[in-house]
């Protein structure tokens, strides 16, 4: 039998505890009867008792439940029945979460369990917003879904869009096409499109407009059906952009927005869509909002300790 283990975590505040604990400790009852734990709750700890595995399963649940309540400010009983399915299933059950298969014969796949709840809620809603910091997928995983829903058939177009922020009016006199113009701007989106999907097939699908490239303002006037649509960057869009954009999905169509709302590269005067979104949206029926941090960086293990160093100091990711 193994050795039990017994460990304490402490919160920021009792009330983080209160609302991670919820309504009469519902949700410390959900985590304790799912993962035969021993949960004893005292103002803003909670010690964890039980066998290694279950105890380390707890604080992965715990902490998962504290970067939602960070991004949204509470906590629901389907968020947490969503986080104890991920973690309970572990490494298995995540590195089986096959999305699509990649140039070489890889397959795509969440290698954390906040990249497990991102595919979970990509698959389960027709709006996904997701924010987090470079490096957490978020971007990577978007592309896979849409690349995936083409292959099964369920959509028939790709739309990859992104803010020009930085051309502003002179996007008209940067040389070459429309394609040329932007794709420095949809670099990251072409570069994940290129590691899914064959050079020469990427080339075939733009050319029959099966993938389309388009900046944000030129989404206007438009609906699309039967579509994949991705915002990347999308803190970089206004409120007005962002709601001009939420609005472009026709019928079985899924839209995805993608972000970093510590790298707002707007005027100051001007709110990022990205944030007005994830306060305005909140329990909306098939919308969903997930956030990673550094804990679900998946480059260089330096990336997560480089990331944590320039928060703690006050200053913006690049």
């Amino acid at each position: 039998m193994p050795d039990p283990q017994s460990r304490t975590l402490t919160l920021d505040s009792r009330d983080e505890a209160v609302l991670l604990f919820g309504n009469r400790d519902q949700f410390l009852r959900l985590i304790r009867d799912a993962l035969g734990v021993r949960l004893v709750a005292r103002g803003d700890t909670v010690q964890i008792d039980g066998p290694e595995e279950a105890v380390g399963q707890t604080e992965r649940v715990f902490q998962q439940l504290r970067s939602i309540l960070r991004a949204n400010g509470q906590i629901t009983t389907e968020d947490v029945k969503t986080v104890l399915e991920v973690v309970r299933a572990g490494s298995e059950r995540v590195g089986s979460q096959n999305l699509t298969m990649m140039d070489g014969g890889k397959y795509l796949r969440p290698r954390t369990d906040g990249q497990g709840r991102y595919v979970q809620a990509l698959r389960e809603n027709d709006v996904t917003i997701c924010i987090g910091p470079a490096g957490t997928g978020k971007t990577f995983l978007a592309v896979g879904m849409a690349v995936t829903l083409l292959r099964q058939g369920a959509v028939k177009k790709i739309v990859l869009v992104r803010p020009a922020v930085e051309a502003g009016e002179r996007l008209g006199f940067l040389p070459g096409d429309l394609v040329a113009k932007i794709n420095p701007y949809l670099r990251p989106l072409l570069d994940a499109l290129n590691d899914l999907i064959e050079f020469e097939q990427v080339k075939k699908y733009m050319e029959n407009d099966v993938i389309e490239i388009v900046p944000l303002a030129y989404m206007r006037g438009r609906t699309l059906s039967n579509a994949v649509i991705i915002l990347d960057e999308g803190q970089n869009a206004s409120t007005a952009q962002m709601k001009m954009f939420l609005t472009r999905m026709g019928m079985n169509s899924k839209i995805i927005v993608t972000g970093d709302i510590t790298q707002v590269d707007l005027p100051p005067t001007t709110k990022s869509g990205l944030i007005d979104a994830m306060h305005r949206l909140k329990g909306i029926p098939r919308l969903a909002i997930v956030q990673l941090d550094e804990t679900d960086i998946v480059r260089h293990a330096l990336v997560q300790q480089i990331v944590k160093a320039y928060e703690e100091g006050g200053h913006k990711r690049r």
